[in-house]
């Protein structure tokens, strides 16, 4: 049986951002469940789920992005869990929010770099 958009996009947001990633999904679904399905069915059903990229630069795409918004930094700091679960070292990762200061300014890698600190924090990593 084939499985449903939801059902592939559950499993892959599972598989990225476990805990993190359902909470997320929890709290839209009362005040608004079809954002709640949506987010599982286009992002982790439809795109994190094709063959182009691996994980890892799936991830690595996505902190450069959220980075470069510069005012995503509940969704930055999932992210950056999300690359560390998927093999980003902490030092990737804080190598792309530096090239994001070239590209997006250094408001933007500043705050970026502030949600890297907070994760790692959190996880109880290095700093350095």
């Amino acid at each position: 049986m084939n499985k449903t958009r939801y059902e592939i996009g559950f499993e892959k947001l599972s598989e990225i951002d476990g805990k993190a990633g359902h909470s997320v999904i929890e709290s839209l679904k009362d005040v608004c469940p079809d954002l709640a399905r949506f987010t599982i069915e286009y992002p982790f059903g439809d795109i994190y789920s094709r063959t182009g990229l691996d994980l890892k630069s799936r991830e690595i795409a996505t902190v450069a992005a959220l980075t470069a918004l510069g005012n995503c930094q509940p969704q930055l700091k999932v992210h950056i869990n999300a690359a560390l679960n998927v093999g980003c070292t902490e030092d990737e990762i804080k190598e792309v929010v530096l090239q994001m200061s070239v590209y997006a300014g250094f408001p933007a890698a500043l705050n970026g770099m502030f949600a890297v600190k907070e994760v790692l924090m959190e996880r109880n990593m290095d700093l350095a």
